[in-house]
């Protein structure tokens, strides 16, 4: 039986495959966003690492604040989703970077909605089911400085292939793991970022704990980041003393009446 992830991932593969026949890669890279210098999402989330070694030692964790409006699991979050306006309130509440999702049929996201937060001066993150090299020239050309992979989708040449193309197009690359284990089919070597979802894609169930324990296993040369199930900044503060150096955060501050002011207090942390 099709799980809710098998059924995304065709439909991604759907979804790509019509946007290829309507838009060629030539136009994708003749965009003006194509152009642009791709901004780094690893040393955006490094000064949170830096600041540990500080003289005040204080453990600080980074926060990725996301954009979306729905999910599978949810229906819709946020009904007033106006993503410049989200934009510009992550960005005043110091967030790292922000994530934006792009997956139309289950979560309504748009390509669009990457162009019309690319005033920020922070870097920005497509989240979608990534499959497709095709998506990754998308990704560049609608102002994305990275992109997410999740690899549990992916197989062993295929993940290779799709951060290599990344790489190849100046973009960054979250490799988004739910089991320590699929590290195995990874080039770890070449990964500068690794998340770990605390939410299973397959029953939506989250378990933050089981993650950071995941995150806690990783080299130390990469920047981890903890996803989903993260609701408090005493959740923050915990990530942090466990090392964990970023937090991606979309749900609660979506369902907050001022998504900025709630993500302020999480950067403050």
């Amino acid at each position: 039986m099709a799980t809710i992830l098998d059924r995304i991932v065709d439909d991604t593969r759907d979804i790509v495959r019509e946007r290829r026949r309507r838009v060629p890669l030539s136009e994708l890279e003749s965009r003006p966003h194509y152009a642009r210098g791709c901004m780094s999402l690893a040393q955006a989330l490094r000064p949170a690492m830096q600041s540990a070694s500080s003289l005040d030692a204080t453990p600080r964790c980074a926060i990725i604040a996301e954009a979306k409006r729905a999910s599978p699991s949810k229906g819709v979050i946020r009904e007033d989703y106006d993503v410049a306006a989200i934009a510009e309130a992550y960005q005043a509440a110091g967030a790292a970077a922000m994530s934006v999702l792009t997956e139309p049929r289950h979560f309504q996201g748009a390509l669009e909605h990457l162009e019309q937060a690319r005033f920020v001066s922070i870097p920005l993150l497509r989240k979608d089911f990534i499959v497709d090299p095709y998506q990754i020239t998308e990704a560049r050309a609608w102002g994305a400085d990275a992109v997410l992979l999740i690899a549990t989708i992916l197989e062993r040449d295929q993940a290779a292939e799709l951060v290599a193309a990344a790489r190849q197009s100046g973009l960054s690359v979250l490799m988004e793991l739910y089991d320590i284990r699929e590290l195995d089919k990874l080039d770890v070597d070449a990964l500068d970022i690794v998340g770990v979802n605390s939410r299973d894609l397959n029953t939506f169930e989250v378990n933050l704990p089981r993650a950071m324990d995941a995150l806690a296993s990783l080299p130390e040369h990469i920047v981890r980041v903890a996803e989903s199930g993260i609701q408090s900044p005493d959740d923050i503060r915990m990530l942090a003393e466990h090392g964990i150096d970023a937090a991606l955060i979309g749900e609660t501050f979506m369902r907050a009446t001022d998504p900025g002011s709630l993500a302020a207090t999480f950067v403050q942390a």
